[in-house]
């Protein structure tokens, strides 16, 4: 019995000191895929600006645009999109308004006016903001910027007390 114990006191010690190195990394890489996870947008949105620019130089260049060019405008507008749910960031701007810029030159005034429209309702504070005006004017669209609720209520208070 007292052999048994000699050799059992020492494995769980041995098990004990592993067990305690491989939980905390565990939790090292655990807090490295919640780094790794914030990081994907920034890694996806310079992929995204890295194939617009190809994109819009090949507009550029007059170049043609293959029916996989398409399939990879669409899914980029795409992948732009979901990155804007996540976070809306002032970055995105001068894609949308690439990604807008090649669909109006393509003749996709819909999918550009999207793009446009994008830039004003959330990046209207960025340099991009007055040019999408600007393109979206001179395309005919009619600009129609939402009212702040605030405004509303400002509004409303002041014929309340007649000024």
């Amino acid at each position: 019995m007292k052999h048994f114990f000699t050799i059992l006191v020492p494995v769980i010690v041995v098990f004990a000191l592993i067990l305690n190195q491989v939980l905390p990394a565990d939790a090292a890489k655990g807090a490295g895929k919640t780094a790794k996870k914030k990081g994907v947008s920034q890694e996806i949105i310079t992929e995204i600006t890295t194939k617009v620019d190809d994109l819009t130089k090949k507009i550029y260049e007059r170049e043609l645009y293959t029916p996989e060019d398409s399939k990879n405008l669409v899914s980029l507008k795409l992948q732009l999109d979901e990155q804007m749910d996540i976070l809306s960031e002032a970055s995105f701007a001068p894609l949308y308004f690439k990604i807008g810029n090649i669909y109006r030159l393509r003749g996709q005034e819909k999918e550009a006016i999207n793009c446009y429209q994008t830039i004003l309702e959330n990046f209207s504070d960025t340099a991009y903001g007055p040019k999408a005006r600007d393109i979206l004017t001179e395309m005919g669209v009619e600009i129609k910027i939402p009212i702040a609720q605030e405004d509303d209520e400002e509004e409303n208070n002041e014929e309340d007390f007649g000024i």
